[in-house]
């Protein structure tokens, strides 16, 4: 047979995650690479009682649903945004198969070839796959710690017009950086000046360090919302309840939302009722904040003793920022190194991370890495970071 694949399919090309984690199956290879939630962390038996709870329905549980999604479910998490200022209704809100579906659904309906998407330096590397399958063309805009540098933003919103600006503005994949409030409006009134749409993915929010009292407003609250709104957000539970579910949710103006599911209908129909309908009743009879405030500690505990393990090896020419939430340090080596050529080296010792060079649309750094330090217990961060510095010695003279 000679299949004749589209030629779309050049345009798609491995998750760098994916593939490393092929590589640490199994005891031993200790990851840094995913961004994996910890395991022993999984509300294991809140999930249970919520499935038990679903299945005492009946035969619906079990039938086809809507594809905006479980109706209760929508007006629970409706009650939940509105808690963070964004106040929407069941229409307003599209339930997905995980905040990545987000991005492809919004990217089917929004983008031809040839759009311009500006991103955040560094970004989430899947988003770019998303992306350049549609075949939009990723512009990176500057920034520093306290977000996207607006004068940057300002010059490529008149330079390339575009139809879309994809950020994560609290606490970021790669970087793990929070945008300042100033920031978040300024980016707001250029793309709303602009007539260009924003993209915010938060999966990450919640997770944030301290003792909460800094609050890190969503772009989308910012806004006048729902209807007209500039921004279209989205998260997930795969970072605050378990990945396992692939559930997650998008919010923005009606119409917007309205074009994203009918785009859903040609792509799956709907997402799995039964695990929709779970996290509704976990919604309703599990003391979620509850968790993920456990959650939040734990994280914590395990990124200060990364940090303290970063200290203390205190390698030649190495920086790193402490993160103030999410699941990631993003760690730059002397301009000279080549994190893709140094991982080969540490899986041989039994560690692994991800090379920067994934999360760049453009003129990518070779010399970066991103570590996650949510998954590993401190002892087993601790074997990981020996390996990772048996790694480097050849490396940093």
């Amino acid at each position: 047979m000679n299949y004749r694949f589209s030629a779309r399919l050049g345009s798609f090309s491995s998750s760098a995650v994916r593939e490393i984690l092929k590589l640490t199956q199994g005891d031993s290879v200790i990851s840094f690479a995913g961004g994996l939630p910890a395991e022993e962390h999984f509300p294991v038996t809140a999930i249970s009682e919520a499935f038990e709870r679903s299945m005492r329905l009946g035969k619906k549980a079990l039938q086809y649903g809507l594809t905006e999604g479980y109706l209760p479910l929508r007006e629970s998490l409706g009650r939940r945004m509105a808690r963070k200022g964004m106040n929407v209704t069941p229409d307003d809100m599209l339930i997905t198969t995980g905040s990545q579906q987000v991005i492809d659904l919004l990217s089917r309906i929004y983008i031809d070839p040839g759009d311009v998407i500006l991103v955040e330096r560094p970004t989430y590397l899947s988003a770019l796959q998303v992306f350049r399958s549609y075949g939009a063309v990723p512009v990176s805009v500057n920034g520093d710690k306290d977000g996207i540098d607006l004068a940057d933003l300002e010059a490529k919103l008149k330079q390339y017009r575009p139809k879309m600006l994809y950020v994560i503005p609290t606490f970021s994949n790669p970087t793990g950086r929070v945008w300042s409030e100033e920031r978040r409006r300024g980016a707001l009134k250029l793309c709303r000046e602009a007539d260009t749409l924003i993209l915010e993915d938060d999966p990450y929010g919640e997770l944030r360090f301290g003792d909460g009292s800094r609050t890190y407003p969503s772009i989308f609250s910012l806004d006048e919302h729902p209807q007209g709104s500039c921004v279209v957000y989205t998260s997930t539970f795969s970072k605050t309840v378990a990945p396992g579910l692939r559930t997650g949710w998008a919010l923005g103006d009606p119409e917007v939302i309205r074009q994203m599911a009918r785009a859903k209908q040609a792509a799956d129909l709907q997402s799995s009722s039964l695990d929709q309908q779970t996290l509704h009743q976990l919604l309703e009879h599990f003391d979620l904040d509850g968790h993920i405030e456990l959650v939040r500690k734990e994280y914590e505990g395990r990124m200060r003793r990364m940090a303290d393990l970063l200290r203390q090896y205190n390698w030649p020419g190495v920086s790193w920022e402490e993160p103030e939430g999410g699941m990631f340090f993003w760690v730059e080596l002397p301009e000279e190194a080549d994190t893709a050529e140094l991982l080969k080296t540490a899986v041989e010792l039994g560690v692994a991370f991800v090379p920067g060079v994934t999360f760049f649309a453009d003129n990518p750094k070779r010399n970066a890495m991103r570590m996650n330090f949510s998954y590993n217990d401190a002892s087993v961060t601790e074997i990981g970071m020996e390996r990772l510095n048996r790694a480097l010695a050849g490396v940093l003279v």
